[in-house]
């Protein structure tokens, strides 16, 4: 029998964040976010709630290799394109290329279930920059 959970006001404040912006926060900004609501509001508490979130599928973290957990309320599959000047995280609008599984199941004894691609670049606003210097 599934336990049911309790209603937060800090965890819909987080959902609530995450399902409006697109710029795929790490824990520390959306802490952040959550205490101009709740400004008696802990770090470990929001980290909970992340954590539980994800564990429920309602958001899902994604590692940009910069160290910190960055996190998006769209579950739906798609990719996202880092940064690797600025450190941005966003995403990449294409059709999914789910063939990738069939590709990597050959050179695999196993059966792939999924894949999880990040992609790594330059932002339009850092590349401008480049091209004005």
């Amino acid at each position: 029998m599934a336990t049911a959970i309790k209603y937060s006001r800090q965890r819909e404040c987080i959902k609530e964040y995450l399902m409006h912006t697109d710029t795929h926060p790490t824990a520390d900004m959306v802490y952040h976010h959550v205490r101009e609501q709740f400004p008696k509001v802990s770090l470990g508490t929001v980290y909970r709630n992340l954590s539980l979130l994800t564990e429920l599928g309602e958001i899902i973290k994604l590692d940009c290799g910069d160290g910190y957990d960055h996190f998006d309320a769209n579950t739906k599959q798609h990719y996202h394109v880092v940064c690797t000047e600025c450190r941005g995280v966003f995403d990449l609008h294409m059709e999914p290329i789910d063939h990738v599984n069939v590709l990597a199941g050959v050179n695999f004894n196993g059966k792939i279930a999924g894949h999880h691609i990040m992609f790594y670049g330059l932002c339009e606003e850092c590349l401008n920059k480049h091209n004005q210097e």
